[in-house]
């Protein structure tokens, strides 16, 4: 492929910030600013990084360090930073029409187009798509769709929704009480009612005795076992992430989602699939759920729908849900933000990189076996390692105190606390799930970028092992 960043006009400094040392925006942001998922005290204590601009896969901060950046952002930059193609849609559809909205029966020309790009790119049947601006509010709006639909049905007794322990569906109430991660529920006294967990599929931690596959059945078969709990005619839907993303990047067994699909077949459950992270690529599929051989009734899309540009997500629906919801009259739900003109004009730009560029291709012949391939290589002789999962341009690395045994330390966080530390002093962004290194670059990385990455964390990760006297 020809290097999209080639021929980007430059960036000047000054046109990047104002006149500050890193130390005097380190005071402000201290002052004023309070981080997602932060100790403020600490981070205010060591000063945040403060990163002034980017491009391609590398980061670039107010000390003048590169780095490569491991995760896309948050699993979102697909296309790679400063795509002058993405910034020139924005601009023209500002200038255009900046904003308008999708309530009072009215439309605009940049969403009608993405829902007819978004109809062509996704599996065959999901046809429609309802717009919000990220995957927490997708998820809120999958409950909504769910509890509407089944209404529809005759069927309003049908409203537990069940999810796993250990998934992330976003940061809302709603998201927050879906995903299955105790210590975001402890802040959160006020839970959406009839959201039930059931064990996630993690089975270098929790498979015990079990082989993959029978671990795999075990956990899926809990759906089962939950929906006989609560009663087929009260649970609605089962949600969940292909794989797991802020989890962990945890790969379920072959054997889990086949049966999961089986079950809500036979009980009459939506299948709701979390494709914010695995959706657009990331496996070297569109979307992950394909990956892994299954058919979702819904799909909540956010991150690289627009590889984080500007913030959109959507909630992809099969024909047969959206036609319930058609008929069923008004759908009272939506956003100030629903289907905004730049965000959908973008997100056209967007996709037709990804397909038109022939990334998502390239992921899934070129440079996602070459990453798997490359990264395995490298951590082989580390005794810390004990697997390494993934697919396409994403994994997750799993810290061991044996591996014979998968004996995992007592201290996972600290472990992983440990690594991402160094990761930060050798200009790498890495991120760390108490003991599972997390690595999702933007899909436009070349293979000396590949390179270059799986030695960082290699290195990294030596460090750790060195640290804990086991390299």
């Amino acid at each position: 492929m020809s290097n999209p960043f080639e021929n980007r006009p430059a960036i000047h400094a000054e046109s990047r910030q104002a006149a500050r040392s890193t130390r005097e925006w380190q005071e402000l942001d201290a002052a004023h600013h309070l981080h997602p998922f932060s100790d403020m005290g600490s981070l205010n204590k060591a000063g945040s990084r403060v990163i002034t601009h980017a491009e391609g896969v590398y980061l670039y901060d107010s000390e003048g360090n590169k780095i490569i950046d491991g995760m896309a952002g948050l699993w979102c930059v697909n296309v790679g930073y400063a795509r002058k193609e993405l910034a020139e849609v924005a601009y023209k559809q500002m200038m255009e029409l900046p904003y308008y909205n999708t309530f009072f029966k009215t439309t605009h020309p940049p969403v009608i187009e993405l829902s007819k790009l978004l109809a062509d790119v996704t599996p065959v049947g999901f046809e429609h798509f309802f717009y919000c601006n990220s995957g927490s509010e997708g998820n809120d709006t999958v409950l909504r769709i769910v509890h509407q639909y089944w209404n529809a049905q005759g069927k309003p007794g049908k409203k537990w929704i069940v999810s796993r322990r250990n998934g992330y569906h976003g940061s809302t109430i709603a998201g927050g009480s879906l995903g299955g991660m105790g210590y975001m529920h402890e802040q959160m006294p006020s839970r959406v009612e009839n959201i039930a967990h059931i064990d996630q599929p993690y089975w270098f931690a929790e498979g015990g005795d079990l082989t993959p596959a029978e671990f795999g059945l075990k956990c899926a078969q809990q759906l089962e076992a939950k929906i006989l709990e609560l009663g087929a005619e009260n649970v609605g839907a089962f949600i969940g992430e292909p794989f797991q993303g802020a989890g962990g990047v945890i790969f379920p067994p072959e054997t889990y989602w086949p049966e999961i699909q089986r079950i809500c077949r036979q009980y009459d459950i939506l299948l709701c699939a979390d494709e914010v992270i695995g959706g657009f690529g990331r496996t070297g599929e569109w979307f992950a759920h394909q990956h892994f051989g299954f058919e979702p009734d819904l799909m909540t899309l956010a991150k690289g729908l627009t590889s984080g540009y500007v913030p959109m997500g959507t909630v992809a629906i099969r024909r047969k849900v959206a036609d319930a919801l058609i008929a069923a009259g008004d759908f009272n739900h939506g956003l100030t933000y629903s289907g905004h003109p730049v965000a959908a004009a973008v997100a056209v730009a967007n996709i037709k990189l990804l397909r038109e560029g022939g990334i998502v291709h390239q992921v899934k012949t070129e440079t996602g076996p070459y990453f798997q391939k490359s990264l395995r290589e490298a951590l082989s002789g580390n005794n810390l390692v004990g697997e390494v999962q993934g697919v396409g341009l994403v994994a997750g690395i799993q810290f061991t105190q044996d591996k014979a045994t998968r004996k995992r330390y007592t201290n996972a966080y600290e472990i992983g606390t440990m690594c991402r530390d160094h990761c930060f002093q050798n200009n790498l962004i890495m991120r760390a799930t108490a003991d599972r290194m997390l690595l999702s670059p933007p899909l436009v990385i070349k293979r000396s970028e590949i390179d270059e990455l799986v030695e960082k964390a290699a290195h990294c990760i030596k460090l750790t092992a060195q640290d804990l006297g086991v390299a």
